[in-house]
């Protein structure tokens, strides 16, 4: 028996990483906001590797955080290894990940939406959801009928999910939960269209089982990077290491003779799968040639002994599982903790979206994280923040939240899926935006923030505090702007072991910092003045120095994009009518609805000869 319960401004269905930043960011902005999960304590689960950021990956979460998100906060609190990949490289690919305790994660999500204000946290069901009027009717399990003026869909891999292990497959969400299947034909009645994807997860197994004596050791840096720009005061724990192992010839034949076992390779799973991180058994056979693959034993936390081994997702039955774990070096007495598997689930052609992340022929209905096709917990946090502000801001009357490729890995994202589309689960990669010099990990505060408080998502304390952190950046570039150093011994003898050459004369500070083995620190001894500022300014100033050039020219590109960007298309065009556009572009541009002529621009078969056409056409409205 159904009955009348609480209306919400918003309600975002799952808890998850989209749904808890969904949540989180709808209420800062002052709406009543339900975040519903099927399971409470589930809160933030990290279901498939337990470790936040990688490469890419680490620019999202400083991007999230940058515009008031929680994600790089509680990785920060929670913590046990941490390390910055890359570092070989510039610094536009550098990209910090940690190893999380991922039971100690998910405590600190659950807290943090019970106690912020206009957040209320519902373990409930979702099994109905309909349009009535201007209004959403959300349905529980339980009868509950819920009015609310916005919705976010966040079910990750939940909507209508079903596991496969070998011949083995039944209906379930991740980690033995259970799937949501009741909203998932609710969606199909509604008019969502959707399409299976799926992903998978490697065994874990017992510490006390595991051989280190000959496996190689990975420790965190021992210098300690923050997520977040405002965690100041926590120890970040750095103690636990993750280990290297690899894959052998014994492996490779296990796993060939047990290929057709594989739901993969029998044709039970009509999902698509995520192509940058495939199966083992999908690797041995595309990467036939190969002798070995790397894999990585990394802990789960602090209080478990429970070994996560990164790199062998599988779907062969529990004993094939079972024979290839024992044929790896230091694995050879292992024991299961959790079988691995394959899941596939339902999610949308984000191609039906805005680029607020609202979809086209819903108004009201907001969607984020794998739900949008996407994968990683990453990916999933930035859209829901964007989502839940952008279900916010449209209830308040107010300028959605729209970040272009220009400004984030989080406009690249967005931009690539509604935009682009996705035929396999969206990751993010550095590769995937022409703006990474400028678009680096290290000024996501220095790029987002303003946009963030201007947005009403951050707080006016975090914009006080990066205001004082310009006024600093742009004080420390004018003092050493005019610094002159003199040639000395002492410098000239630095300089040369470190591979560069001696001064000729005395020279300014920018010019020695700008040769690339040359950094503050090693200045130090010849800059007595130097201020006493916290390191991430001198690491501002030196990076702004040393790739001044690229940057500019980069921001000439910027520039030129922006002027594409800001010319809106009406919603309304009749993209038929528009003489001199190939039938290619008219059928593309019809389907996607670009917002904008810049967007139109990045459609695949829209060439540059349609958008003249098209700059010219809008000049005549």
């Amino acid at each position: 028996m159904s009955y009348i319960s609480e209306d919400f401004d918003v309600a975002v269905i799952g808890a998850g990483h989209a749904g808890i930043e969904a949540g989180l960011a709808s209420a800062r902005l002052g709406c009543r906001t339900a975040v519903f999960t099927i399971n409470l304590d589930w809160v933030g689960n990290m279901p498939c590797n337990p470790s936040v950021g990688g490469t890419s990956k680490g620019h999202l979460v400083r991007e999230i955080d940058a515009l008031g998100g929680e994600m790089g906060i509680a990785a920060d609190y929670n913590t046990i290894q941490n390390r910055m990949l890359n570092l070989g490289k510039g610094p536009a690919v550098h990209s910090l990940r940690a190893q999380i305790d991922r039971r100690a994660y998910s405590d600190y999500m659950k807290s943090k939406l019970e106690k912020t204000p206009n957040v209320f946290l519902r373990q409930a069901e979702i099994t109905d959801i309909e349009k009535d009027g201007d209004f959403w009717l959300l349905t529980t399990r339980l009868g509950a009928v819920h009015k609310c003026k916005a919705v976010v869909i966040a079910t990750g891999t939940f909507l209508a999910g079903r596991v496969f292990i070998g011949d083995v497959d039944y209906e379930s969400g991740p980690d033995g939960m259970f799937p949501s299947t009741e909203l998932a034909s609710a969606l199909k009645k509604l008019g969502v269209v959707t399409r299976r994807f799926k992903t998978g997860t490697p065994p874990r197994i017992n510490r006390r089982s595991v051989d280190f004596s000959g496996l190689e050791p990975q420790y965190g840096d021992e210098r300690v990077t923050h997520f977040s720009f405002d965690t100041e005061d926590v120890e970040v724990k750095n103690t636990q290491p993750c280990y290297v192992t690899y894959t052998g010839e014994e492996t490779k034949k296990v796993i060939l003779d047990n290929l057709h076992l594989s739901p993969l390779y029998s044709g039970k799973i009509d999902g698509v799968g995520p192509r940058y991180c495939p199966s083992i058994e999908d690797k041995i056979v595309r990467f036939a040639e190969k002798e070995c693959h790397q894999l990585f034993l990394e802990p789960c936390g602090e209080k478990t002994d429970e070994i996560y081994i990164q790199g062998l997702s599988s779907s062969l039955p529990e004993q094939v599982q079972i024979e290839i774990v024992h044929s790896i070096k230091g694995l050879e007495k292992a024991e299961f903790l959790r079988t691995a598997y394959a899941i596939e689930y339902d999610c949308v052609d984000p191609l039906t979206l805005r680029q607020t992340l609202e979809f086209k022929d819903f108004p009201g209905l907001y969607g984020a994280g794998q739900f949008n096709g996407s994968s990683g917990y990453e990916e999933a946090a930035a859209q829901g923040l964007v989502a839940g502000a952008n279900a916010a801001l449209k209830i308040l009357g107010r300028e959605p939240l729209v970040l272009d490729r220009t400004t984030s890995y989080i406009g690249t994202l967005i931009d690539d899926l509604t935009t682009k589309g996705c035929t396999d689960p969206y990751r993010m990669m550095t590769s995937r935006s022409e703006y990474r010099l400028y678009l680096r990990q290290d000024n996501a505060d220095r790029r987002l923030t303003e946009i963030g408080y201007k947005a009403g998502i951050v707080s006016k304390e975090k914009h006080e505090k990066l205001l004082r952190k310009l006024e600093m950046i742009k004080d420390e570039r004018q003092r050493i702007d005019s610094l002159s150093i003199k040639k000395t011994p002492a410098l000239d003898a630095m300089l040369v072991s470190r591979g560069t050459t001696e001064l000729e004369k005395g020279m300014k500070m920018t010019e020695i910092l700008k040769r690339p083995v040359v950094d503050y620190d090693c200045m130090k001894p010849f800059d007595p003045d130097r201020p006493d500022l916290p390191r991430e300014i001198f690491e501002q100033v030196e990076i702004d120095i040393k790739y001044e050039g690229y940057i500019d020219r980069q921001m000439r590109q910027i520039k030129e994009m922006r002027r594409l960007e800001v010319k809106k298309i009406p919603e309304d065009t009749d993209y038929s009518k528009i003489k001199g556009l190939r039938l290619e572009a008219v059928e593309k541009l019809t389907k996607i609805k670009p917002e904008t002529v810049g967007q139109a621009s990045r459609i695949s078969g829209v060439s540059p000869a349609d958008i003249t056409v098209l700059l010219i056409y809008l000049e005549t409205i």
